[in-house]
């Protein structure tokens, strides 16, 4: 029987691909040229394929050369292609895909702001990663770079987009916000109370967190990755111990595979329960609010009780998993899961039955399903837009091949798609939870990580917000040369700027917290 992954490979050959290797049922690799790169790329989007991360790396050391490596897949996520391109060091230019494809525009501008290769054809370079102050010329992701202090404020105004007209004036909210969070720059224009147009601009606080990975000790990445998004902490951490356990050829107990479900189950439900509070919150509906915080409270103290830590920092270690997890905390945990959820549930259905939170919800901060495949929107935004994609179901990781995972989807694409979404996994959610201890087989947790091969690694984390991926190149049994990270708020932040159109000012809080994307997450 031919598969995808056999079409796929028939196409590339035919496409002028080389070097093409299946790694494994699912998976494939291949090298292009500069010169062939669009070509390639757009016969594999006839068939479905979309880029999902695009990283450079500086391999002079090895080639000579800049390598690019881009990994594509359907929108499910399966099966996966896995593409090298050379850049030389003198002539480091690369055909853009921008116009092709959305997220490969985002990946390009990062590439282009911290190596400094250029995507010939890109139709906005303004600057993404790091902010305007950054002297030019400095490129913090080479291998030779020098650190530099010469940053200094050129009294030159960022290049924002402009909207002019009669009765049109601009708001500005940020960098710096009333809340505890990091900073974000949003530019609105409006005409009256009406969202014209709305720029975002973050990469004000580029901590170099992929630059650290080369430069940490190998036992102390774990926790590095754990810290990229802290409302993501088991997600970023499993997705990157995945990447490790590829690369060591390490098979995880199964015990591991399940508790690994479990846990990240748990992070998808207190943050559901948070979100749908803090956007009943901004109806105006406080004990909706009261009520998801409190909850919310009981499933962070019940994350310290099972693994030692309220995000679940520590839990998630490279060969599966702590043995710092708490037997009795787990062996009570489907039925207090049950219990809040069910809770939660109530709470929820009584702050929709109020017509004051439902009516600000529905039609507010409309996401169409057009425009979210254009911009390949994903997670639960893109669910909430009619797209039905899910890793946990379509590429399967841990032991969700076990359990058969249900995927909410709506089509309105509004606030009140996104709180549904929400609602729906968090049920979803308590029913793997207990699906899971139900069958959990017993034996170890962790096995010890062989030493890493030479080589690169991809691996992907459906997590709350969507789909975490890792890409991981190691130079030795212990040295981590490469880390990319594509967490879903990088991919999804521009949606939100088209998601408020036409909508009040006022509504904008309620829109982007329905969103609710991550500023760490993005600006790495």
């Amino acid at each position: 029987m031919t598969t995808a992954l056999d079409h796929l490979l028939a196409e590339l050959t035919a496409a002028g691909a080389h070097a093409l290797t299946a790694t494994n049922p699912h998976a494939a690799r291949c090298r292009l040229s500069r010169e062939n790169l669009a070509a390639v790329t757009d016969r594999i989007a006839e068939l479905g394929f979309e880029v999902q991360l695009l990283c450079a790396t500086d391999t002079r050391h090895r080639s000579g050369d800049f390598t690019l490596t881009y990994v594509f897949t359907p929108p499910r996520g399966r099966p996966q292609l896995t593409a090298l391109v050379a850049v030389p060091a003198g002539e480091p230019r690369f055909p853009s895909l921008a116009l092709r494809s959305f997220a490969a525009s985002r990946f390009e501008r990062e590439i282009h702001d911290l190596l400094g290769l250029v995507p010939v054809g890109h139709p906005d370079l303004r600057r993404l990663a790091v902010h305007q102050f950054w002297p030019d010329g400095y490129f913090p992701q080479r291998r030779d770079v020098a650190i530099r202090r010469d940053f200094a404020d050129a009294g030159q105004p960022f290049p924002f987009r402009r909207v002019e007209g009669a009765g049109l004036f601009e708001i500005t909210v940020g960098p710096v916000h009333a809340g505890i969070i990091e900073p974000g720059h949003f530019r609105f224009t409006v005409e009256g109370e009406t969202i014209v147009n709305l720029e975002t601009r973050l990469g004000f606080v580029h901590k170099g967190t992929e630059k650290l990975f080369e430069t940490l000790p190998f036992e102390r990445t774990p926790a590095l990755a754990e810290c990229v998004s802290g409302d993501e902490t088991v997600a970023h951490a499993l997705a990157y111990c995945q990447a490790l356990e590829g690369l060591a050829g390490a098979d995880i107990p199964r015990r591991a595979a399940s508790l690994r479900v479990i846990l990240l189950e748990l992070e998808r439900l207190y943050n559901h329960v948070g979100d749908v509070g803090m956007i009943v919150n901004d109806t105006g509906f406080a004990f909706g609010h009261a009520h998801c915080f409190r909850l919310r409270e009981e499933m962070l103290r019940l994350n310290a009780r099972l693994t030692g830590h309220r995000l679940m920092r520590g839990a998630i270690v490279p060969g599966g998993v702590a043995d710092t997890v708490n037997q009795s905390a787990l062996d009570e945990l489907p039925g207090t899961v049950d219990r809040l959820v069910a809770e939660f549930l109530d709470i929820a259905e009584l702050s929709l039955d109020n017509s004051l939170v439902l009516e600000r919800l529905q039609g507010t901060g409309r996401l169409t399903t057009a425009t979210a495949r254009e911009m390949q929107v994903v997670g639960l935004v893109a669910r909430a837009s009619g797209i039905d994609a899910d890793l946990r179901r379509d590429a399967p990781f841990a032991a969700y091949d076990k359990v058969d995972v249900a995927v909410p989807t709506y089509e309105t694409g509004d606030v009140w798609a996104r709180t549904m979404v929400r609602i729906r996994e968090a049920r979803e959610a308590a029913r793997l939870i207990a699906r899971t201890m139900d069958g959990i087989p017993a034996g170890p947790a962790r096995v010890e990580l062989p030493p890493l091969r030479e080589g690169d690694q991809t691996s992907a984390v459906e997590s709350w917000r969507g789909p975490v991926w890792y890409w991981v190149m190691a130079g030795g049994p212990e040295q981590v040369e490469r880390v990319k990270i594509a967490d879903p708020s990088f991919r999804n932040w521009p949606a939100l700027e088209y998601a408020v159109l036409n909508n009040i000012v006022p509504d904008f809080p309620l829109c982007n917290k329905s969103f609710n994307l991550s500023y760490s997450g993005s600006d790495l």
